[in-house]
């Protein structure tokens, strides 16, 4: 995010001493994306960073990836990986993820935590977490968030950081943490269109800099309670080869010698930043604006989008709902947050699903919902679309939670022999007839 800030100690001009107050210097590491041709922040730390006293093997959890095959549209009950209404116990943001799916270009994850994850980096790329319920405290080397329902989280690559999730039962906080993670092998950033070729975003972006929320700091090892030369495990995720389960990731925890909170001041443009969906100005017009006219994020060969409460088409003749559209160069994921689906409505999809629509497959609003979207005046919907440029497979995530009859949900009742019909689950209502 090409926006400069300055936070802590630093010095006048860079690559220059910078003194303790002891008369010591403090270590400079330049953080920066491709090769020192892009984006950067430099940091001043008390330690130096490539200090390490021992490493380990990291298990990473099941990557394994199962190309969907046959081609067919998919409905995922994430919420149902983690217990339901009653979430699992002993659950971190990072190493509690669930794979839901994925290719090389972006991993699309879920977990309900309760506990405090590791500290953790991603060598691999960026990553973009919403949180879809609860709330907690994101501690970065560059300071702290607050982190709360309709958050977005873009992680650069290789901060460290670990979440702590406010207890649901604490007084201000009724509900686990529900995240939602898009782990990308690249940088993700505001979409380019948006963007002058200085970086500010344009008068026509849904968003602008005063949405955005900077780490609060400095943040030191002291401000939290610990002690600067705590010997502490930093997980990391990294590049590897190979083809196994690993999906060509590596897992490895290096022990350093000291606190990784020892940084004293930061500047630049390179650093993690907190979006929430409430702040984003929906784009909206006479008929049906496609789904580029939500997009809020984008990565290589990726896209993500945001459906918010909003007025809708007011053309005389409009029908409000999308119209039946074939995605011939992209995967689409829709992440069903809140409120009322019109498009949906008759599937089995409900707060909290996931749905996938392969390229190749056409795709669109369910029976009835067409016609009964005409002289809708207004969507209280929320919803995360990530559309992907190369196809998803699914993860062990995506294959626990898949509800296996969504594909067939465009049929209506009449058009249903006894020997297609597809058993409904105890709580899903059957497709709407026209």
């Amino acid at each position: 995010m090409a926006y400069y800030r300055s936070v802590g100690s630093v010095p006048p001009k860079r690559h220059t001493q910078h003194r303790t107050p002891e008369g010591g210097l403090y270590y400079e590491e330049l953080m920066g994306e491709e090769g020192f041709s892009s984006d950067s922040s430099l940091l001043y730390h008390r330690n130096i960073p490539s200090t390490i006293s021992d490493a380990r093997v990291w298990d990473l959890p099941d990557a394994t990836l199962t190309p969907n095959h046959p081609l067919r549209p998919i409905h995922l009950r994430p919420h149902d990986l983690f217990g339901g209404d009653e979430p699992t116990e002993g659950v971190d943001v990072v190493t509690g993820r669930r794979l839901l799916l994925g290719n090389a270009d972006v991993r699309l994850s879920y977990v309900v935590a309760d506990t405090t994850s590791p500290w953790y980096r991603n060598a691999i790329g960026d990553e973009c977490l919403y949180v879809e319920r609860g709330n907690a405290r994101v501690e970065t080397v560059m300071g702290a968030f607050e982190v709360g329902q309709g958050d977005y989280l873009v992680m650069p690559r290789a901060t460290t950081h670990r979440w702590i999730p406010r207890d649901a039962g604490d007084e201000g906080y009724s509900e686990p943490l529900r995240v939602y993670a898009i782990e990308a092998s690249s940088h993700i950033g505001p979409p380019k269109r948006y963007l002058s070729r200085f970086g500010q975003l344009l008068e026509h972006a849904p968003y602008c800099e005063r949405d955005l929320r900077g780490p609060e700091g400095p943040l030191l090892a002291e401000d939290i309670g610990a002690a600067a030369d705590d010997e502490t495990e930093v997980y990391i995720r990294h590049r590897a080869t190979g083809e196994d389960s690993t999906g060509g990731q590596g897992g490895t925890v290096h022990t350093l010698p000291f606190h990784p909170l020892d940084v004293v001041g930061w500047d630049g443009c390179l650093y993690p930043y907190v979006f929430n969906v409430a702040d984003y100005e929906p784009i909206t017009g006479r008929v049906h604006q496609p789904p580029p006219a939500h997009q809020v994020f984008e990565g290589h060969n990726f896209v993500v989008c945001n459906f918010v409460p909003r007025k809708v088409d007011y053309h005389p003749l409009s029908i409000p709902v999308p119209y039946y559209h074939s995605n011939v160069d992209s995967d689409e994921v829709m992440f069903y947050v809140d409120g009322d689906y019109e498009a949906r409505k008759g599937s089995g999809i409900r707060q909290g699903s996931i749905s996938l629509h392969p390229g190749g497959h056409a795709h669109g609003p369910q029976p009835g919902a067409y016609e009964n979207s005409i002289g809708v005046e207004y969507f209280d919907e929320l919803a995360v679309m990530v559309d992907t440029f190369r196809p998803l497979d699914l993860g062990e995530g995506g294959l626990a939670s898949d509800d296996g009859k969504y594909a067939w949900s465009w049929q209506n009742s009449a058009q249903r022999t006894a020997t297609e019909q597809r058993p409904l689950g105890e709580d899903e209502v059957p497709p709407a007839t026209e």
